[in-house]
């Protein structure tokens, strides 16, 4: 539960997250800090690099309060320790004590991590391209053999009605272009949707969720696979779409050199692919609705200080209303 003299006086949750409460939360389980503490790029939880004494440093990471019931935590921790146990380079969550991976510090609900400092990965080469892919098809591999039970299922409501209402309810909308960003975006959704009724009956797996480049990093000793927050139950397409960029050509080649590795672990669904330009209407649609939903915490305007600037909107109507279009694209040809 959120902290209640923190809604009280109309502050935000993240006020009560001092140093000496992320000090204190690492050192119940059992570890000394020697007080170097510095916060990772992270917003939506608060993520920390805290310095062990005698020991490597370890990441501290503290969930948003009334975002994730404990059950779907744990369930991304397992998820993310059943991979790493297959030798799958993804950064699970350290035991915390009893085979508990997760605590409590005040009103956060926290969890630790061993730090693996890395660059985001260029996917310039075939090479770096197809070992991707392997690294996704055998995530898959994985994420086919259960279920989710308290994790979300992608689809037009949970990723794209549910966030445009919270969008249109923030006030962060301009007045003036508030009836054309809703139209839009309702249009798109509108059209977004018979294109997931059509693959309903598609296999669904358990999915990182979020797979761009940034929760990929690079070091030499190989990738690490980071922050499964947004695991959730999906195509396995929404996986590999984000690592698409560029050029209709550029993607084209891009998805079959990823497909070359994800093959050798897990079979891909080629009947979903017409899928890539709606789900990246619902990830602009979600988007948005994330950013205006989270506008209350100091920082997110500070991060995203163009978000509710007229130019951004004109912007987000002119791209809405491209990926309208580009739903009715041909699907990549990969066979």
């Amino acid at each position: 539960m959120m902290d209640e003299d923190v809604e009280a006086t109309g502050g935000h949750a993240y006020d009560a997250l001092t140093p000496d409460l992320i000090l204190s939360a690492v050192e119940s389980t059992g570890r000394c800090c020697d007080g170097r503490l510095l916060a990772l790029n992270s917003y939506e939880n608060r993520v920390y690099r805290v310095g062990i004494e005698d020991d490597e440093p370890i990441v501290a990471k503290f969930y948003r309060p009334e975002r994730w019931p404990r059950e779907a935590i744990t369930e991304e921790h397992r998820f993310a320790a059943e991979l790493a146990d297959l030798d799958i380079p993804v950064v699970a969550p350290l035991e915390i004590e009893s085979g508990a991976t997760l605590s409590h510090a005040g009103p956060f609900q926290f969890a630790l991590f061993p730090l693996r400092p890395g660059r985001w990965p260029e996917l310039e080469s075939i090479d770096d391209r197809i070992s991707l892919g392997r690294f996704l098809g055998r995530i898959h591999a994985v994420g086919a053999i259960s279920a989710f039970e308290h994790r979300p299922i992608q689809n037009v409501d949970t990723h794209g009605w549910g966030p445009l209402e919270r969008l249109m309810n923030s006030g962060c909308v301009p007045r003036e272009m508030t009836a054309n960003i809703e139209q839009a975006a309702r249009v798109l959704l509108e059209a977004v949707e018979p294109r997931f009724e059509q693959l309903s009956d598609r296999p669904k797996i358990r999915v990182h969720g979020d797979f761009h480049l940034g929760n990929v990093l690079w070091s030499a000793h190989g990738a690490s696979i980071v922050d499964l927050d947004d695991c959730c139950t999906a195509l396995p397409l929404q996986d590999l779409w984000m690592l698409l960029d560029g050029s209709r050509d550029d993607m084209q080649g891009q998805m079959l050199d990823v497909l070359e590795g994800y093959e050798e672990f897990h079979e891909f669904d080629y009947g979903s692919v017409g899928l890539i330009e709606a789900l990246r209407g619902l990830r602009m649609v979600r988007y948005n609705g994330w950013l205006a939903e989270r506008w209350s915490d100091p920082a997110f305007p500070r991060a995203f200080p163009w978000f509710d600037t007229p130019q951004h909107w004109e912007q987000q109507l002119v791209g809405l209303r491209e990926q309208l279009e580009r739903l009715d694209d041909p699907p990549l040809r990969l066979l």
